[in-house]
């Protein structure tokens, strides 16, 4: 069974979503303040954490970043706030997706479904290639780590997996719905800018330069591409 931690102040908004995803099968606990919820998420080996943006003592954002340090699993961030500055940030910090409220329970559970899934999938192991080294770059697929000159790198769930794609499909030009489809997998529920805001976050990581980029290159309304 599946555990998750919703971090959200609201207790009624909190217990409905718990409700609809015990109803699948999920365990389910819950801190209404962020700092109990960042000492429980860290301690409470779950497998997906509701991250809500407003919180009594430490906000979302934060505990999103201080999450992303420790662990390699969905964050789904969830507010009211509908401006794509929030939501460039939170998907910048390292969430894997970011839910505007208010939202369908039945929304909320098919998210869940699709992030542990395809998490599930692509952290199973079962490559032929477990390593994947282009110039300074490694990529160790079996142990999920980047190494940039000798150095290794930290990478969020969604950023090694693009990285692991697009790296494993040299020289070819993917769009952004095509990367979307394949990382996020949830084309009708998703907003593909997401995939801007992770290129560039790769970028900052493995390039010398991201301003002249060595591996990933952006083809002018086509997509991007993996150059070897």
């Amino acid at each position: 069974m599946k555990r998750i931690l919703i971090i959200e102040d609201d207790i009624n908004i909190a217990e409905l979503e718990r409700d609809y995803l015990l109803l699948h099968n999920y365990e389910v606990d819950i801190e209404s303040t962020g700092d109990k919820g960042l000492k429980r998420a860290l301690e409470g080996n779950y497998d997906l954490i509701i991250l809500d943006l407003m919180l009594p003592g430490i906000d979302g954002f934060e505990i999103c970043r201080t999450l992303r340090t420790k662990l390699d699993i969905p964050i789904l961030m969830v507010s009211a706030k509908k401006e794509d500055i929030e939501k460039i940030r939170g998907l910048g910090l390292g969430a894997d997706d970011y839910i505007i409220k208010p939202f369908s329970p039945s929304e909320l559970v098919a998210r869940v479904n699709a992030h542990l899934a395809r998490f599930e999938r692509l952290s199973g192991g079962g490559q032929k290639k477990e390593e994947i080294r282009i110039r300074g770059l490694l990529i160790d697929k079996a142990s999920r780590r980047v190494f940039v000159n000798d150095k290794e790198v930290p990478f969020t769930t969604k950023e090694f997996d693009l990285l692991t794609f697009l790296a494993s499909n040299p020289n070819r030009v993917f769009s952004k719905d095509q990367l979307f489809e394949q990382i996020w997998g949830m084309d009708s529920l998703g907003d593909i800018a997401t995939v801007t805001v992770h290129i560039r976050k790769i970028r900052e990581k493995i390039e010398l330069d991201p301003s002249n980029s060595q591996y990933i290159d952006t083809i002018w309304g086509a997509g991007y591409r993996f150059k070897v």
